[in-house]
């Protein structure tokens, strides 16, 4: 008789008592465990097993139909589905998933009981604890039949009720085979420690030991013996201080805890048991070879790796045991939703989606939703600029607009020319990002004067400054670009021909003109920010108080023509990383490696030195390179790394 539902009420089987044929661990003489017990009080399979049972909860399971082999539709109506969000006896999906890993991960087996309406098919399922389940039957390649211990009685299951989830034993097909059982001696151990320890702790934290009297000690009189005795009792027992007489001596006989290694055993015991179970050890608090990048792809191996396995067997077995007793069951599956663990952030997973479909793919009302803002109408369609339909370009920010479509100005001219250079003299870094500052700032400079020779010294309130910045924005844009990619486009170079040198130096299949496109977009998208930087000062002025304006502006001034040093350091590190790192595609290279540089970097950029990833990856910062100017200012600014590579 399965469990049923009569008249719409659920009727189960009573709390069952003892076990009748549990699983015992022998720790010591006279002195066995169930694994069960084992859960509870030995806290490193408490932590591997909650660990394991709580990542693989967590994850969505969804219900599929298989259209074809190239689509498929997901269920939200079907029986499937219904069951695992509300599988009965007042459980979760996540309480249904969690606890059946945790059986399995303990016992490596797990059952259960499928509930059937009158008359109907089934409509939920109830695990069983597998301590209150055994098989039953002489077949040791399936189940015969399934046997729940109950208070009042065994109830009795056939094969085609109960959902039966194993692993493997070497000599039954109907069972598993606990990872417990193989940490048995490594458990034995840790329980006699414990033992030990609290005995230690029982006697004031006092070690054993022996007193001894020196055999030419004069006669102990009977009193003396007694007073002695008793004092010693008093100390043991946790109060007084013992004196020793006649040149006794206290020799210890316990185990000194330093040399036990108390705290490495645990650590020990911790690894292997993470070991049983395939668990990366920084996943379970053990830290001592971690960094932020490998345990970044420790994150990703426990997902592909270490739980992969564990998803597959869940959702093929749900797929042969539970989903044939279903309406409507041709082609349908279940799948755990692990790419939303493997997916990157939402920065990562934007540029690369844009990247692949060529044109943005998020609608405006679905960006504000993101941000908790009503929808607006008309927010329901897709943007598409121009510039990702005209020119078969991949995406906006992967390439740069012609050097037609941009202000003309000589410096650029003379930099189209120049690239045909076959090398040109370059300094080395120090020397060129001091160039470009200087420049840089030398420019800035002269606006800064003309913006104070403009101002006057009218007493009463500013001129209209705004009027005059505008009116000359297009020439600075245009002078100002042309100084940026002149310095970028050499700084590039010289990233560029450091990895040429190491790894293909005859240049084959490399022309530095292949660089342009990117480096005047970035000298457009430079000269833009540090244009807007001018004109924000000059706004703040103009609408502040009209007292002391003379000494606002020229304040204001000064940190613009400041901050240009910094926007020249940071473009610098930006334009040799780039540099290098196309000069490393060209090369055949796949992997490139983060190096910290500067004299004080940032905990971030200091975390991951030496990091390594695909070349066409992104590092653990949402970088590309160094200066990335796809990152934030706070990645960014004056960083002072660099890249090296590498074919693997």
């Amino acid at each position: 008789m399965a469990f049923v539902v009569s008249q719409g009420q659920l009727s189960s089987v009573s709390i069952a008592p003892t076990v009748a044929m549990p699983s015992y661990v022998h720790l010591a003489d006279g002195v066995y465990r169930e694994f069960a017990h084992l859960y509870r009080v030995q806290p490193q399979i408490r932590t591997v097993v909650s660990f394991l049972a709580r990542n693989i909860a967590q994850l969505g399971l969804h219900a599929f139909r298989r259209v074809s082999d190239t689509d498929r539709e997901r269920l939200v109506d079907h029986p499937l589905p219904q069951i695992l969000a509300a599988p009965g006896a007042r459980l979760t999906r996540y309480r249904l998933i969690e606890r059946l890993v945790s059986d399995i991960a303990i016992y490596d087996t797990a059952f259960w009981v499928k509930v059937r309406q009158d008359g109907a098919g089934v409509i939920g399922v109830i695990p069983i604890p597998p301590a209150r389940m055994t098989v039953e039957g002489d077949n040791w390649l399936q189940p015969e039949t399934f046997k729940v211990h109950g208070s009042k009685g065994d109830l009795v299951l056939t094969p085609d009720q109960v959902v039966h989830f194993h692993g493997y034993d070497p000599l039954d097909l109907r069972k598993g085979s606990s990872p417990i059982d193989s940490l048995r001696s490594l458990l034995a151990e840790e329980f006699e420690a414990n033992r030990a320890r609290e005995q230690m702790w029982r006697n004031g934290g006092r070690l054993s030991g022996v007193l001894k009297r020196p055999a030419d000690a004069p006669a102990w009189a009977p009193e003396a013996r007694a007073r002695f005795r008793e004092g010693w009792r008093s100390y043991t027992q946790g109060g007084g201080t013992p004196i020793l007489e006649d040149g006794m001596e206290y020799e210890q006989l316990a185990i000194d805890p330093a040399k036990a290694q108390y705290i490495e055993a645990r650590k020990l015991t911790r690894e292997e048991v993470a070991a049983a179970y395939h668990i990366p050890l920084p996943m379970v608090g053990i830290l001592d070879h971690a960094t932020f990048s490998n345990i970044r792809e420790q994150h990703q191996q426990l997902y592909q790796d270490t739980l992969g396995p564990w998803l597959t067997m869940v959702q093929e077995e749900i797929g042969l045991q539970l989903i044939p007793d279903l309406p409507d069951s041709d082609g349908v599956y279940v799948e755990f939703n692990l790419q939303e663990k493997l997916r990157g952030s939402f920065e990562e997973q934007a540029q690369q989606l844009q990247t692949a479909v060529g044109a943005p793919w998020l609608l405006r009302n679905e960006a504000r939703a993101r941000m908790n803002l009503p929808a607006l109408d008309g927010g329901d369609e897709l943007i598409t600029p121009l510039n990702v339909l005209v020119g078969g370009q991949a995406s906006p920010t992967d390439s740069a607009p012609a050097q037609a479509a941009l202000p003309k100005a000589r410096g650029r001219l003379m930099l189209v020319k120049a690239a045909g250079a076959d090398r040109p003299e370059l300094g080395d870094f120090e020397q060129e990002r001091d160039a470009f500052a200087d420049a840089l700032s030398k420019w800035t400079q002269r606006q800064a004067d003309r913006l104070l020779a403009q101002a006057g010294a009218k007493a009463d309130g500013p001129p209209d400054l705004l009027d005059w910045w505008d009116g000359g924005s297009e020439d600075r844009l245009a002078e100002l670009q042309s100084l940026l990619a002149e310095h970028g486009f050499r700084i590039a170079q010289l990233g560029a021909w450091g990895v040429l040198d190491d790894f293909n130096p005859e240049a084959s299949g490399w022309d530095p003109q292949v660089m342009l496109p990117w480096l005047l977009a970035a000298a457009e998208t430079h000269a833009g920010q540090h244009e807007q930087a001018g004109r924000d000062a000059v706004q703040a002025v103009q609408e502040g108080p009209p007292e002391g304006w003379h000494d606002s502006l020229r304040n204001a001034a000064e940190v613009w023509v400041t901050t240009s040093v910094m926007r020249a350091a940071t473009a610098s590190t930006e334009a040799r990383g780039f540099g290098s790192h196309d000069a490393a595609d060209a090369s055949g290279l796949t992997k490139k490696i983060w190096r910290t540089g500067g004299k004080n970097p940032r905990p971030s950029h200091r975390a991951q030195d030496g990091e390594k990833v695909s070349l066409d990856d992104v590092f653990s910062n949402g970088l590309r390179w160094p200066g990335d100017g796809m990152g934030e200012a706070k990645e960014t600014a004056r960083c002072n790394c660099r890249l090296e590579y590498a074919q693997e």
